[in-house]
């Protein structure tokens, strides 16, 4: 879990919007909508293959796949890039992008085969991540959709297919993606003995291989990419979209490594990359590798501002319209604003927490980094808050919260927790098992290519 993502979640996962102001109405500075978009339109296969002017392209086990999946996916890719859509653009993008929609294509039918079902909801905090990773106020990313005429089907169907897999991967792990008590004390005594070692922040984007004979293919793609982010395309975006890596939501991000944790090529290319640089493509097993350096630290050696809080959560009854808000939301918006004037120590706060908060909103969201906290909003109201002292109400359209700061030190913050540990652990398993387990997804599929996807 990326320490970005770790900050995002302060508050019930970054859902703070501003502070409360009642004087004719409530005032809310977006920052992270919880609005989850209306569930993807039903399209079946054959009705997409008779529309006129569709044409298909590929088949994989009897499920279609037209010209016009294919042109909403470079369109997406444009848009995420700011490229232009020339006809050399498409021919070049269109063989690695029919791939990535058969491989879809092969993971929607293993959710499928193990009646996976993916919520609503959780598609629509994944864009919101997405929006967040990439600086966006809620729901902009449906109207850059829009505005090149991709429909947010295409975004809403891939993210799907993403969710759905890792379903399915956990659930044939089982308990293999339980990490014992020795395990990590194993990884702890490896990072003892490595103390003031380099370790690196990483991003990287996965482009598979399927065959040698598309080994060409997938490198033009990697290097299409590559081009597009040295002249600024947002790496966290274009991962989310056409990284095959389960790290693709996350932005990419691998959070913090040491060489050893690296592909053995990869490794080799790090140390030498300044930061902010992207790679070439680097040949790996299974595919190619874009991989950009996000930082560097020395193991036990990067100082910073830890701060423990603690949260009380108040929910509304309905979702918040600023414009208008109901009576029921401004009794709890007065309500928070009288506990701001009695509440003066972190006990206090924790115990009112403890009777209000539900199992999504933690009283205390544990030590945070003060410099990876989003939105600047928060991190300045974080970082100048009186010890002690509650903060104004925070409204977001789900509730408000009120914050209280108990610590504020600088110390080394190159260690990782326990639970740190754990997860990247299940994390490398998972991937293992992704690639393989879509290997032999492919092997098996009847798979039927028109035209290399023309």
């Amino acid at each position: 879990m990326s320490p970005a993502f770790v900050a995002s979640r302060l508050l019930a996962s970054g859902r703070v919007l501003a502070v409360a102001s009642l004087a004719i109405g409530l005032t809310v500075l977006p920052v992270r909508g919880n609005t989850a978009p209306p569930p993807a339109a039903k399209v079946s296969p054959a009705a997409k293959a008779i529309t006129p002017g569709i044409r298909i392209v590929a088949v994989v086990d009897g499920d279609v796949i037209t010209n016009d999946d294919v042109e909403s996916r470079t369109r997406l890719f444009a848009m995420s890039t700011g490229m232009g859509m020339t006809p050399e653009v498409i021919d070049r993008l269109r063989p690695q992008i029919v791939r990535q929609l058969v491989d879809e294509r092969l993971r929607i039918h293993a959710a499928r085969d193990q009646k996976v079902v993916v919520a609503d909801k959780d598609i629509g905090a994944a864009i919101r991540d997405i929006e967040q990773r990439n600086g966006m106020q809620p729901g902009m990313l449906r109207q850059k959709l829009a505005a090149v005429g991709v429909s947010q089907r295409t975004l809403v169907d891939q993210i799907r297919a993403q969710l759905g897999w890792i379903q399915v991967l956990r659930a044939v792990l089982a308990d293999k993606l339980t990490i014992s008590p020795a395990e990590i004390d194993e990884q702890l005594r490896l990072r003892t003995q490595t103390n003031g070692q380099v370790e690196y922040r990483i991003g990287e984007i996965f482009v598979p291989v399927d065959s040698p004979t598309n080994t060409a293919d997938a490198q033009h793609f990697a290097e299409t990419i590559i081009a597009e982010l040295r002249r600024g395309a947002p790496f966290p975006l274009v991962a989310a979209q056409f990284s095959q890596s389960q790290s693709a939501l996350e932005g990419g991000s691998r959070g913090w490594i040491q060489s050893n944790q690296m592909d053995p090529e990869i490794a080799s290319l790090v140390n030498s990359m300044p930061v902010g640089a992207v790679s070439n493509p680097v040949k790996v097993a299974g595919g190619f590798s874009i991989v950009t350096l996000q930082g560097k630290r020395s193991v036990g050696q990067d100082l910073s501002t830890a701060v423990s809080v603690r949260e009380v959560f108040m929910s509304f009854p309905t979702a918040l319209n600023p414009q208008a808000p109901t009576d029921a939301q401004r009794q709890i918006v007065e309500k928070a604003r009288g506990m701001t004037t009695t509440v003066h120590d972190c006990a206090a706060m924790e115990a009112i927490a403890k009777a209000n908060n539900d199992a999504n909103h933690p009283a205390d969201p544990g030590e945070l980094r003060l410099e990876s906290v989003n939105p600047p909003q928060l991190r300045q109201l974080l970082a100048t808050i009186p010890l002690g002292k509650a903060s104004q109400p925070l409204i977001a359209n789900d509730g408000v919260t009120i914050v209280m700061v108990c610590a504020r030190e600088q110390k080394s913050m190159a260690t990782l927790s326990r639970q740190d540990i754990a997860n990247q652990l299940q994390n490398d398993r998972i991937e293992l098992l992704s690639r393989q387990m879509l290997r032999d997804l492919r092997r098996s599929a009847n798979i039927e290519i028109r035209g290399r996807g023309a």
